[in-house]
């Protein structure tokens, strides 16, 4: 297999598995946050 071939492949499956683990944390994240400053400071979900 071609060296240039195999590096595309490698570089590509980092990039899905790194921004699959950031969707991943970020979406809890931001959520449990819109919830906390809703208890604490009264704030609406939606803004």
């Amino acid at each position: 297999m071609n060296i240039g071939m195999l590096l595309i492949i490698i570089v590509g499956g980092l990039v899905g598995v790194l921004s699959t683990l950031y969707l991943t944390f970020s979406f809890p994240a931001v959520i449990i946050w819109k919830i906390y400053r809703r208890i604490t400071k009264g704030i609406p979900l939606t803004k």
